[in-house]
Protein backbone atom coordinates (compact mmCIF):
# COMPACT_ATOMS: atom_id res chain seq x y z
CA UNK A 1 0.00 0.00 0.00
CA UNK A 2 2.73 2.57 0.81
CA UNK A 3 4.43 1.94 -2.58
CA UNK A 4 1.11 2.87 -4.37
CA UNK A 5 0.52 6.19 -2.33
CA UNK A 6 4.29 6.46 -3.15
CA UNK A 7 3.37 5.88 -7.06
CA UNK A 8 0.58 7.79 -6.57
CA UNK A 9 2.14 10.98 -4.96
CA UNK A 10 4.75 11.02 -7.71
CA UNK A 11 2.45 10.84 -10.43
CA UNK A 12 0.31 14.06 -9.08
CA UNK A 13 3.53 15.73 -9.29
CA UNK A 14 4.63 15.12 -12.33
CA UNK A 15 1.42 15.10 -13.53
CA UNK A 16 1.00 18.76 -12.49
CA UNK A 17 3.93 20.05 -13.90
CA UNK A 18 2.36 18.01 -17.74
CA UNK A 19 -0.74 20.12 -16.99
CA UNK A 20 1.18 23.64 -16.66
CA UNK A 21 3.33 22.63 -19.62
CA UNK A 22 -0.05 21.44 -22.14
CA UNK A 23 -1.47 24.55 -20.70
CA UNK A 24 0.42 25.89 -23.56
CA UNK A 25 -0.34 23.62 -25.74
CA UNK A 26 -4.00 24.67 -25.35
CA UNK A 27 -3.75 28.32 -25.31
CA UNK A 28 -2.21 28.35 -29.04
CA UNK A 29 -4.66 25.78 -30.18
CA UNK A 30 -7.39 28.25 -28.92
CA UNK A 31 -6.47 31.03 -30.41
CA UNK A 32 -4.94 29.48 -33.80
CA UNK A 33 -6.19 26.15 -34.19
CA UNK A 34 -2.68 24.74 -34.32
CA UNK A 35 -0.46 22.29 -32.47
CA UNK A 36 3.16 24.50 -31.17
CA UNK A 37 5.25 21.18 -31.84
CA UNK A 38 8.16 23.43 -30.67
CA UNK A 39 6.79 23.38 -26.93
CA UNK A 40 9.02 21.07 -25.84
CA UNK A 41 12.04 22.51 -26.88
CA UNK A 42 11.11 25.98 -25.28
CA UNK A 43 10.82 23.90 -22.29
CA UNK A 44 14.49 23.23 -22.23
CA UNK A 45 15.91 26.73 -23.14
CA UNK A 46 13.82 27.94 -19.96
CA UNK A 47 15.47 25.66 -18.41
CA UNK A 48 19.03 25.99 -19.59
CA UNK A 49 18.60 29.77 -19.40
CA UNK A 50 17.54 29.85 -15.45
CA UNK A 51 20.60 26.92 -15.04
CA UNK A 52 22.70 28.89 -16.44
CA UNK A 53 22.44 31.97 -14.58
CA UNK A 54 22.70 30.09 -11.31
CA UNK A 55 25.66 28.23 -12.07
CA UNK A 56 27.91 30.88 -14.21
CA UNK A 57 26.55 33.97 -12.85
CA UNK A 58 25.95 32.71 -9.30
CA UNK A 59 22.45 34.87 -9.66
CA UNK A 60 19.97 33.55 -6.71
CA UNK A 61 17.11 30.95 -7.89
CA UNK A 62 14.32 33.44 -7.71
CA UNK A 63 15.63 36.25 -9.45
CA UNK A 64 17.56 33.82 -11.85
CA UNK A 65 13.76 32.16 -12.43
CA UNK A 66 12.17 35.61 -12.64
CA UNK A 67 14.99 36.54 -15.60
CA UNK A 68 14.42 33.32 -17.52
CA UNK A 69 10.00 34.24 -17.29
CA UNK A 70 11.14 37.71 -18.84
CA UNK A 71 13.38 36.10 -21.33
CA UNK A 72 10.78 33.24 -22.41
CA UNK A 73 8.10 35.64 -22.50
CA UNK A 74 10.35 37.82 -25.25
CA UNK A 75 10.73 34.70 -26.76
CA UNK A 76 7.33 33.25 -26.83
CA UNK A 77 6.94 37.16 -28.72
CA UNK A 78 9.21 37.03 -31.20
CA UNK A 79 8.36 33.60 -32.19
CA UNK A 80 5.06 34.88 -32.86
CA UNK A 81 6.19 38.29 -34.46
CA UNK A 82 8.83 36.28 -37.06
CA UNK A 83 7.29 32.89 -37.35
CA UNK A 84 3.43 32.72 -36.66
CA UNK A 85 2.45 36.13 -37.49
CA UNK A 86 3.68 35.97 -41.54
CA UNK A 87 1.25 32.78 -41.72
CA UNK A 88 -1.98 33.97 -40.28
CA UNK A 89 -3.79 33.51 -43.32
CA UNK A 90 -1.98 31.18 -44.42
CA UNK A 91 -3.83 27.21 -44.07
CA UNK A 92 -3.08 25.60 -40.52
CA UNK A 93 -1.04 23.13 -41.39
CA UNK A 94 1.51 25.58 -42.55
CA UNK A 95 1.47 27.25 -38.99
CA UNK A 96 2.48 23.24 -37.87
CA UNK A 97 5.21 22.76 -40.17
CA UNK A 98 6.65 26.19 -38.99
CA UNK A 99 6.42 24.61 -35.40
CA UNK A 100 8.11 21.76 -36.42
CA UNK A 101 11.29 23.92 -38.35
CA UNK A 102 11.38 25.62 -34.97
CA UNK A 103 11.72 23.13 -32.56
CA UNK A 104 14.67 21.20 -34.97
CA UNK A 105 16.20 24.95 -34.65
CA UNK A 106 15.71 25.47 -31.27
CA UNK A 107 17.17 22.10 -30.48
CA UNK A 108 19.86 22.39 -32.60
CA UNK A 109 20.92 25.41 -30.69
CA UNK A 110 20.56 23.81 -27.40
CA UNK A 111 23.11 20.96 -28.24
CA UNK A 112 25.35 23.76 -29.43
CA UNK A 113 25.71 25.96 -26.69
CA UNK A 114 24.69 23.70 -23.83
CA UNK A 115 26.28 20.28 -25.00
CA UNK A 116 24.49 16.80 -24.57
CA UNK A 117 25.30 16.20 -21.06
CA UNK A 118 23.17 16.13 -18.31
CA UNK A 119 23.36 18.74 -16.09
CA UNK A 120 21.72 19.22 -12.18
CA UNK A 121 20.53 22.28 -10.67
CA UNK A 122 22.27 23.42 -7.24
CA UNK A 123 20.67 22.07 -4.17
CA UNK A 124 17.83 25.10 -4.02
CA UNK A 125 15.22 23.15 -1.76
CA UNK A 126 15.81 21.58 1.25
CA UNK A 127 17.10 17.89 1.47
CA UNK A 128 15.71 15.99 4.09
CA UNK A 129 12.68 14.05 2.78
CA UNK A 130 9.52 14.11 4.25
CA UNK A 131 7.81 10.86 5.80
CA UNK A 132 3.92 10.40 5.89
CA UNK A 133 3.27 7.25 7.12
CA UNK A 134 5.74 5.22 5.66
CA UNK A 135 5.64 7.46 2.18
CA UNK A 136 8.77 9.45 1.20
CA UNK A 137 7.90 12.66 -0.35
CA UNK A 138 10.90 14.89 -1.68
CA UNK A 139 10.72 18.69 -0.70
CA UNK A 140 11.55 19.63 -4.48
CA UNK A 141 8.39 17.21 -5.83
CA UNK A 142 6.40 19.33 -2.44
CA UNK A 143 7.28 22.83 -4.09
CA UNK A 144 6.78 22.00 -7.75
CA UNK A 145 2.91 20.57 -7.11
CA UNK A 146 3.21 23.92 -4.75
CA UNK A 147 3.94 26.46 -7.44
CA UNK A 148 2.36 24.17 -9.98
CA UNK A 149 -1.36 24.66 -8.57
CA UNK A 150 -0.74 28.58 -7.36
CA UNK A 151 -0.03 29.04 -11.10
CA UNK A 152 -2.83 27.07 -12.59
CA UNK A 153 -4.89 29.46 -9.98
CA UNK A 154 -3.25 32.17 -10.80
CA UNK A 155 -3.46 31.68 -14.74
CA UNK A 156 -7.87 30.74 -14.08
CA UNK A 157 -8.53 34.01 -12.62
CA UNK A 158 -6.27 35.71 -15.26
CA UNK A 159 -8.47 34.13 -17.93
CA UNK A 160 -11.65 34.78 -16.56
CA UNK A 161 -11.29 38.31 -14.97
CA UNK A 162 -8.74 40.45 -16.49
CA UNK A 163 -9.42 42.53 -19.95
CA UNK A 164 -6.85 40.37 -21.86
CA UNK A 165 -7.83 36.90 -20.61
CA UNK A 166 -11.43 37.91 -21.49
CA UNK A 167 -10.01 39.11 -24.83
CA UNK A 168 -8.13 35.82 -25.38
CA UNK A 169 -11.54 33.82 -24.43
CA UNK A 170 -13.56 36.19 -27.39
CA UNK A 171 -10.46 35.94 -30.05
CA UNK A 172 -11.14 31.65 -29.14
CA UNK A 173 -14.66 31.71 -29.32
CA UNK A 174 -14.69 34.03 -32.37
CA UNK A 175 -12.17 35.46 -34.18
CA UNK A 176 -14.02 37.77 -36.55
CA UNK A 177 -16.56 38.96 -33.79
CA UNK A 178 -13.84 39.93 -31.35
CA UNK A 179 -12.78 41.75 -34.12
CA UNK A 180 -15.78 43.59 -34.98
CA UNK A 181 -15.53 44.93 -30.96
CA UNK A 182 -12.11 46.02 -31.45
CA UNK A 183 -10.21 43.37 -29.93
CA UNK A 184 -6.66 43.40 -31.70
CA UNK A 185 -6.24 39.78 -32.61
CA UNK A 186 -2.54 40.61 -33.04
CA UNK A 187 -1.78 41.25 -29.20
CA UNK A 188 -3.64 37.99 -28.33
CA UNK A 189 -2.00 36.19 -30.19
CA UNK A 190 1.20 37.73 -29.07
CA UNK A 191 0.08 37.39 -25.46
CA UNK A 192 -0.57 33.83 -26.05
CA UNK A 193 2.83 32.85 -27.22
CA UNK A 194 4.37 34.84 -24.23
CA UNK A 195 2.70 32.91 -21.94
CA UNK A 196 2.64 29.71 -23.51
CA UNK A 197 6.92 30.07 -23.72
CA UNK A 198 6.61 31.01 -19.86
CA UNK A 199 4.76 28.38 -18.41
CA UNK A 200 6.65 25.93 -21.25
CA UNK A 201 9.97 27.27 -18.86
CA UNK A 202 8.31 26.82 -15.47
CA UNK A 203 7.57 23.46 -15.97
CA UNK A 204 11.62 23.26 -17.34
CA UNK A 205 13.15 24.58 -14.61
CA UNK A 206 10.87 22.33 -12.19
CA UNK A 207 11.56 19.06 -13.80
CA UNK A 208 14.99 20.35 -14.28
CA UNK A 209 15.47 20.36 -10.43
CA UNK A 210 13.91 16.87 -10.08
CA UNK A 211 15.76 15.41 -13.34
CA UNK A 212 18.31 17.44 -14.24
CA UNK A 213 18.67 18.71 -17.43
CA UNK A 214 19.27 17.96 -20.96
CA UNK A 215 18.49 17.85 -24.22
CA UNK A 216 16.44 14.54 -23.71
CA UNK A 217 13.72 16.71 -21.71
CA UNK A 218 12.16 18.25 -25.51
CA UNK A 219 10.12 14.75 -25.11
CA UNK A 220 8.43 16.49 -22.84
CA UNK A 221 6.69 17.90 -25.94
CA UNK A 222 5.86 14.17 -26.89
CA UNK A 223 4.12 13.66 -23.17
CA UNK A 224 1.84 16.38 -23.08
CA UNK A 225 0.41 15.76 -27.05
CA UNK A 226 -1.74 12.91 -24.73
CA UNK A 227 -2.51 15.18 -22.19
CA UNK A 228 -3.94 17.71 -24.33
CA UNK A 229 -6.19 15.23 -26.62
CA UNK A 230 -7.11 13.42 -23.57
CA UNK A 231 -8.32 16.81 -21.80
CA UNK A 232 -9.59 18.68 -24.95
CA UNK A 233 -7.41 20.56 -27.28
CA UNK A 234 -9.89 23.67 -26.90
CA UNK A 235 -9.90 23.25 -22.65
CA UNK A 236 -7.78 24.61 -20.11
CA UNK A 237 -9.79 22.73 -17.28
CA UNK A 238 -9.13 19.57 -19.52
CA UNK A 239 -5.28 20.47 -19.70
CA UNK A 240 -4.94 20.42 -16.13
CA UNK A 241 -7.21 16.97 -15.38
CA UNK A 242 -5.08 15.05 -18.48
CA UNK A 243 -2.29 16.37 -16.99
CA UNK A 244 -2.92 14.88 -13.63
CA UNK A 245 -4.15 11.39 -15.32
CA UNK A 246 -1.24 11.09 -17.53
CA UNK A 247 1.39 11.55 -14.87
CA UNK A 248 -0.58 8.91 -12.41
CA UNK A 249 -1.13 6.40 -15.69
CA UNK A 250 2.46 6.56 -16.24
CA UNK A 251 3.84 6.05 -12.80
CA UNK A 252 1.38 3.43 -12.01
CA UNK A 253 2.50 1.80 -15.18
CA UNK A 254 6.09 2.15 -14.63
CA UNK A 255 5.62 0.98 -10.90
CA UNK A 256 3.85 -2.56 -11.18
CA UNK A 257 3.80 -3.05 -15.03
CA UNK A 258 7.22 -2.32 -16.20
CA UNK A 259 8.74 -4.89 -13.69
CA UNK A 260 6.54 -7.31 -15.29
CA UNK A 261 7.54 -7.19 -18.80
CA UNK A 262 10.40 -5.74 -18.79
CA UNK A 263 9.97 -2.05 -19.29
CA UNK A 264 9.13 0.55 -21.99
CA UNK A 265 4.95 0.79 -21.03
CA UNK A 266 5.14 3.51 -19.16
CA UNK A 267 5.75 5.59 -22.06
CA UNK A 268 3.73 3.84 -23.73
CA UNK A 269 0.58 3.90 -21.67
CA UNK A 270 -0.97 7.71 -22.24
CA UNK A 271 -0.99 6.84 -25.69
CA UNK A 272 -3.21 3.96 -25.28
CA UNK A 273 -5.72 5.41 -22.79
CA UNK A 274 -6.23 8.33 -24.90
CA UNK A 275 -7.30 6.05 -27.57
CA UNK A 276 -9.27 4.19 -25.84
CA UNK A 277 -10.81 7.20 -24.70
CA UNK A 278 -11.36 9.13 -27.80
CA UNK A 279 -13.45 6.05 -28.99
CA UNK A 280 -16.25 7.05 -26.49
CA UNK A 281 -15.48 10.30 -26.47
CA UNK A 282 -13.65 11.97 -29.49
CA UNK A 283 -13.51 15.34 -28.58
CA UNK A 284 -11.92 14.40 -25.25
CA UNK A 285 -13.06 14.78 -22.27
CA UNK A 286 -13.74 18.36 -22.13
CA UNK A 287 -13.46 19.52 -25.57
CA UNK A 288 -16.06 21.29 -27.43
CA UNK A 289 -17.17 19.19 -30.53
CA UNK A 290 -17.85 21.44 -33.55
CA UNK A 291 -20.77 22.33 -35.63
CA UNK A 292 -20.24 23.93 -39.16
CA UNK A 293 -22.98 24.87 -40.90
CA UNK A 294 -22.73 24.75 -44.61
Amino acid sequence: MTFFFQMLITGIVVGSIYGLVALGFVLIYRASDALNLANGELVIVGAYICLTLITAYNIPFIFALLITLVFSAVLGLVIERLVVRPLQNAPVISVIMATIGLSSLLAGAVHMVWGHQTKKFPQIFPATPINISGVIITPVYLWSFVVVIALLIIFSLFFKFSKMGIAMRAVADDQQAALSMGISVKAVYATTWAIASVVAAVGGVLLGNINGVSPGMAAIGLTVLPVVILGGLDSILGAIVGGFIIGILQNMAGGYLDPLIGGGLKDVAPFIVVLLILMVKPYGLFGKGGIERV
